[in-house]
Formats: C-alpha cells, sequence, structure tokens
C-alpha cells in the first residue's frame, strides 16, 4: 500500500526518485498516466494491468466510458526505475501536470499521485474545508 507524502526534486532530464517507501511496491515496472486535477497517476504494473481490465468492462457505446478511456491510456508510458530508482516523465505528462522542480509525491493506496508542489499546495488549501465538513457518507460504511 502506497502511503503518505514525499517532496522529491524532478531534475533536469525529468526524472524524479522514487520515494524508498514506495520502492518495493514499483520496483517490478510502473505506468504512469494523466491523473485527474492535473496530477499524474503512477501504478505498479500490476495494478495497472488490473485497472486495464476493469476499464475494458465499461461499454464503447458511453461516451462518458470512451473519453475516460482516451484520457486514461493514450497518456500512459511505461517506465522501469533505473539503479537509482529514479524514473523518468516523458515531456507530455510534465506538460500536462505543469511539473516543476519542486513535487510532492502522494501515496493514494493503490497507486500514488505526482504534483507540481505548488499546484498540491493550492488543491490541499481548496479542500481541506470541505473534506473536513463532509456530512454524509462519500464511502458507504467507512464510518
Amino acid at each position: 500500500m502506497l502511503l503518505g507524502t514525499h517532496t522529491p526534486k524532478l531534475d533536469d532530464k525529468g526524472r524524479v526518485i522514487l520515494p524508498a517507501k514506495f520502492r518495493e511496491d514499483l520496483a517490478g515496472g510502473i505506468v504512469v498516466t494523466r491523473g485527474q486535477e492535473r496530477c499524474l497517476y503512477v501504478f505498479s504494473t500490476a495494478e495497472f494491468e488490473a485497472m486495464h481490465e476493469r476499464i475494458r468492462q465499461a461499454p464503447l457505446s458511453n461516451k462518458q466510458a470512451r473519453d475516460f478511456l482516451r484520457m486514461f491510456l493514450s497518456g500512459a508510458s511505461a517506465e522501469m526505475p533505473d539503479s537509482q530508482n529514479r524514473i523518468t516523465i516523458p515531456g507530455h505528462l510534465r506538460q500536462y501536470a505543469g511539473l516543476q522542480k519542486e513535487l510532492v509525491v502522494t501515496g493514494v493506496g493503490a497507486h500514488a499521485e505526482i504534483w507540481d508542489a505548488a499546484a498540491w499546495n493550492a488543491y490541499l488549501e481548496g479542500n481541506e474545508e470541505s473534506y473536513a465538513e463532509l456530512e454524509q457518507e462519500v464511502i458507504p460504511g467507512l464510518f
């Protein structure tokens, strides 16, 4: 399970060092793709394959399903951590997420997210109050 918040830096070649706590889960390869709210999603290869199987169940006759499939898969890039535990983030994904040198990598359970640090801070600030004030169950049976 990928958890926590980490603050690595993006190097001049578009590489980022994976947080030490994530390395075992991601050692076999990863897939980086467009996330929502202009972040990047990072999946282990196995988790991405499972996610793809679930996505394939959506009917192609559903426009929202087609739109999601296109956005999610067309930006995907399979990567393998190098000997220094770095992954390269392709230019089109760096541009999509507006990544600069300062990053935030968050563990979100089955996947991680990569954010530009300024975008993450704005997201966190903009959502903290609504998170604290949730009145209905977002995830049934959790609380």
